[in-house]
């Protein structure tokens, strides 16, 4: 048990990936506790998982912003808002 609890808390390119698969759908249960495990101890995947949210959200916006438009116009004023998200998040961490 104790090799299989060091593996979990240690290895973030796994954490990394569930991540990213919980936000795309689904992940298992035992998926969600051993993501839920390394979290706690991983500041580092915990800040990967603020900053993938926050990507995410931003890329869903311009998506429904182009169904809405129909097209996908990153002018300045949006990148500096996008920009001025990301780097707001990150202080606060």
């Amino acid at each position: 048990m104790k090799n299989i609890l060091k593996n979990i808390t240690q290895n973030c390119r796994k954490a990394s990936w569930l991540i990213e698969k919980k936000q795309a759908g689904y992940i298992t249960i035992r998926e969600k506790l051993e993501l839920k495990v390394h979290l706690t101890s991983c500041s580092g995947c915990r800040m990967f998982e603020q900053q993938s949210i926050l990507i995410n959200k931003l890329v869903r916006d311009v998506f429904r912003e182009r169904q809405i438009t129909g097209s996908i116009k990153l002018d300045d004023d949006f990148k500096k808002k996008m920009r001025d998200q990301i780097i707001e998040k990150l202080d606060k961490t």
